[in-house]
């Protein structure tokens, strides 16, 4: 049975969200941001707002800079919070399996199976469609594809209207002519090294096998392999399910309140998280700490990661983030736990500037090459000396 998956998306959905709502909004540029804060930052903009150069976390007084006439909106999160269940409760009829995301207006919809009961799986993106613009006053996009990663190229590919139908079989022509930063899960190193192999699209990446894309990219090689020929199995989870999530945890022999066994034990965790992560082609947005103490007082705090990462380098700075502010009594610590969420699609965005793109370059580099020790030689082949095996 060929596979179909239904990609819908609301187009700057907070935006959508308001324009509902107000509808003189419509037709002008319009920005949401905190107005009243000195360093507010663009949450979201319409496309009119876009074309004039406003992107997301801008600051707020740069975005009126590029686009003066803009109205700016502080954002209503509740609001957007109930569109999304809205949207929800209108594509729940007709399959189980819904991933949404949060709050902004995407989810993805299994649709294989369904022809039985609603039709050829482009009917049923049609019907879907229909009902959300006639129920919710929203008009999103779809596409209907073999696979996830197929899917959400081909709605970035209309945004901000409009629909695509790409067949089985067609993944890779489809995909052989686009920009390779249209494609979810390359990262930015990925594009940064590719760019210096002066390939920039899709069929001349996939015209190179994967001992070819091993020598520069090691592990990440049979990822990018599959990726620029729209090869994708990873299943549209089921709707309610508890979202994926890497957790690692070490219980000290000894209950100890000594900083640096402590950090060398984070750190060792950070290691082995960053490790599934990479294994899973996914990274994180967000690290949690949980401390539990001697006396059985549990402490847990969390640290945002930006942008989402699997870089060891970086998931340890937020982690220790974290750490600090969890570690407020003086009371030893007998159970160190850490748990990376909101996983997602490496990000692909390029740095802006060339000292932040030699720092991001120089830590995957290191990444990359201690992850290829690894699966050569085993696991504790070599390691950073902080992370030693904790007591």
């Amino acid at each position: 049975m060929e596979r179909a998956v239904i990609h819908l998306n609301v187009a700057d959905f907070a935006v959508a969200v308001e324009r509902v709502i107000d509808p003189r909004l419509c037709g002008r540029p319009v920005i949401i941001a905190p107005a009243g804060a000195a360093r507010g930052a663009v949450y979201d903009m319409s496309q009119e707002a876009y074309l004039a150069g406003v992107r997301k976390k801008m600051p707020l007084q740069t975005a009126l800079r590029r686009c003066r006439e803009a109205r700016v909106l502080s954002p209503h999160p509740e609001r957007y919070t109930q569109a999304m269940r809205d949207l929800l409760k209108e594509a729940l009829p007709y399959s189980p399996l819904i991933e949404p995301g949060e709050n902004d207006g995407h989810l993805f919809m299994e649709a294989t199976g369904t022809r039985r009961l609603f039709g050829p799986p482009i009917d049923l993106a049609w019907r879907l469609h229909r009902r959300v613009k006639t129920a919710l006053g929203l008009t999103p996009i779809w596409s209907v594809a073999p696979n996830k990663l197929v899917a959400k190229v081909a709605t970035r590919l209309v945004k901000p209207t409009g629909e695509y139908i790409v067949g089985a079989g067609e993944e890779a022509s489809f995909l052989a002519p686009l920009p390779l930063y249209l494609l979810p899960g390359m990262e930015k190193a990925d594009l940064m090294q590719l760019s210096a192999l002066n390939l920039n699209r899709s069929h001349q990446v996939a015209a190179l096998t994967t001992e070819q894309l091993q020598v520069p990219f090691g592990t990440r090689a049979g990822f990018i392999h599959d990726t620029v020929r729209g090869i994708d199995a990873s299943p549209v989870r089921a709707f309610g399910k508890n979202p994926p999530r890497v957790m690692c945890a070490h219980t000290f022999d000894t209950d100890t309140h000594q900083s640096d066994i402590l950090l060398d034990t984070l750190y060792a965790l950070v290691e082995r998280a960053g490790s599934a992560l990479r294994n899973r082609r996914l990274a994180a947005r967000r690290v949690g700490v949980f401390l539990d103490y001697t006396d059985g007082v549990q402490c847990i705090r969390s640290a945002a990661i930006r942008p989402a990462s699997a870089n060891d380098i970086m998931l340890f700075e937020s982690a220790r983030a974290a750490f600090t502010i969890a570690r407020h009594r003086r009371v030893r610590i007998r159970h160190l736990q850490l748990v990376c969420d909101r996983l997602t699609f490496p990000p692909a965005q390029l740095f802006l500037f060339a000292e932040d793109r030699a720092i991001e370059q120089k830590r995957t580099a290191l990444v990359t090459a201690l992850d290829s020790v690894r699966n050569r030689f085993g696991t504790d082949a070599i390691r950073f000396a902080r992370s030693r095996t904790p007591q």
